[in-house]
């Protein structure tokens, strides 16, 4: 069998960009790998081009689009969520940390995990392996912790539950029950084929080769579009079903397949080949750790790079607004905040773009419910006045505030969506002076909107088998 060698030494790369505990230098993927700087500099260009790493100064990190193999491999496996319902179930019920793994060679695969509110947390994630074979051993993650398994013959596959808890005597007897039932139900749930993958080559269009040249591996680039494309069915793919999904050539296709075989990405059985846990190493662990301001970042900072104003990213806290995530611009006069600072949310666009996403009773009654004081002689403090304004940001999808919170400042946003709700507000902050407040919204609001988008891409990919951290 012939292997794809950038393929290797991508997914290689990958893996080691995956368990990192932050950001490398290319320095340190030729010493981690073993590899010449020259080929490490190619297969960066690639995996930057195709959405899997971004330069953060002079180092690379893994982005939220780095999750989107091991998603597809997670989906195959509990599509609808109704694995990881009944292991949240679980949890809740008996009060413990509740993991569901699959066997991966000589360890656990964590693939969901539910804890209930106010437990002892325990620093597992999704995509961790953890060192012990399917007949897991009490005290298996730390002196102190008991860890009770059961193995659960699943229409998926075999899975693994396990119910981690304090090192007390009764936890074996206490939970016997309710995982007994909670395995009945899991067993009982049907394979369902997970949703269909529209990945393509970032190459195939001609013009990344054209405009990298040398700097980009194709093959790498193709074997990814397949790695993807076999991530479509629980069940695998045939060699011809692939080359179909990834809009390739069979041979081009069977290459990249032997290939993800022979590293153990993929499995074939009776011609058809799935993925393999271990995908979850390329880079969805690292991500996965991330804070919301983390994802929010790196968008704020090339955001402020466009447009030299000052950027952030809030959530609604009641009747208030809370900062997340801020990028600040270059300037001599700032407004001086930081992540945590509250404002209230009807002097502000952020906070009426989120009242704009909330029904009209709800956001009428935190607007009742707020102090109304007016920061400013432009203040809007009058409960219709800010309902009226409300109703404008729900009906043009973006807020703007002209001088309300303070004096000399302006400020923009829009909303940021994931799963179909808003989950948090997006602003530029601005001088009020010289620029018309017109000129301010035909410049900035098409620069944040499509920041916006680039977020919520991000958003959708890590929140597919995980909550948001807010």
């Amino acid at each position: 069998m012939q292997e794809v060698g950038p393929l290797k030494r991508g997914l290689e790369i990958l893996e080691v960009v995956g368990r990192a505990g932050g950001p490398l230098r290319p320095a340190d993927l030729v010493a981690e790998c073993g590899l010449a700087r020259s080929t490490v500099d190619r297969v960066l260009s690639t995996l930057t081009e195709t959405g899997c790493l971004r330069w953060q100064g002079r180092d690379v990190v893994a982005t939220p689009q780095a999750m989107d193999v091991g998603n597809l491999y997670l989906s195959g496996l509990d599509p609808e969520g109704l694995l990881a319902a009944r292991v949240a179930r679980l949890a809740d019920e008996l009060g413990e940390t509740v993991l569901l793994g699959v066997p991966d060679r000589d360890g656990v695969r964590v693939v969901s995990q539910s804890r209930p509110g106010g437990s002892l947390a325990i620093a597992v994630r999704v995509g961790d392996l953890l060192p012990t074979g399917p007949s897991l051993d009490d005290e298996f993650i730390e002196p102190g912790l008991v860890a009770v398994a059961t193995p659960v013959r699943a229409a998926v596959g075999p899975l693994v539950l396990v119910v981690v808890g304090h090192a007390a005597a009764s936890l074996r007897e206490r939970v016997r029950p309710p995982v007994a039932a909670c395995v009945a139900d899991l067993e009982r749930i049907p394979a369902r084929p997970s949703p269909p993958n529209g990945y393509r080559a970032a190459g195939e269009n001609g013009d990344v080769k054209a405009r990298l040249g040398a700097r980009f591996l194709q093959s790498l680039d193709r074997g990814l579009a397949v790695l993807h494309a076999i991530g479509t069915r629980a069940e695998g793919l045939t060699i011809s079903e692939a080359a179909a999904a990834a809009g390739q050539a069979r041979a081009t296709a069977r290459r990249a397949l032997l290939s993800l075989t022979a590293l153990g990405y993929a499995r074939e059985s009776e011609g058809r080949f799935a993925l393999l846990p271990r995908v979850l190493d390329l880079g969805y662990r690292q991500v996965s750790g991330l804070t919301f301001e983390e994802l929010a970042r790196p968008h704020l900072r090339d955001l402020v790079l466009r447009v030299h104003d000052s950027a952030s990213v809030v959530v609604l806290d009641g009747t208030d607004i809370r900062y997340v995530a801020r990028a600040q611009a270059s300037r001599l006069m700032r407004v001086e905040i930081t992540v945590g600072t509250r404002f209230p949310a009807y002097a502000t666009a952020m906070g009426r773009v989120l009242l704009a996403e909330l029904p009209s009773a709800e956001a009428s009654e935190l607007i009742a419910r707020s102090d109304r004081r007016a920061f400013t002689g432009r203040t809007m403090t009058g409960a219709g006045e800010l309902e009226r304004a409300v109703a404008v940001a729900r009906d043009d999808g973006y807020a703007v505030v002209d001088q309300e919170l303070e004096m000399g400042l302006r400020s923009i946003a829009v909303p940021i969506h994931a799963a179909g709700r808003t989950v948090a507000a997006l602003n530029i902050a601005a001088p009020a002076a010289p620029e018309p407040v017109e000129a301010m919204r035909e410049r900035l609001l098409p620069e944040l909107r499509a920041t916006a988008r680039d977020l919520e891409a991000d958003v959708a990919a890590f929140t597919r088998h995980q909550p948001l951290p807010l």
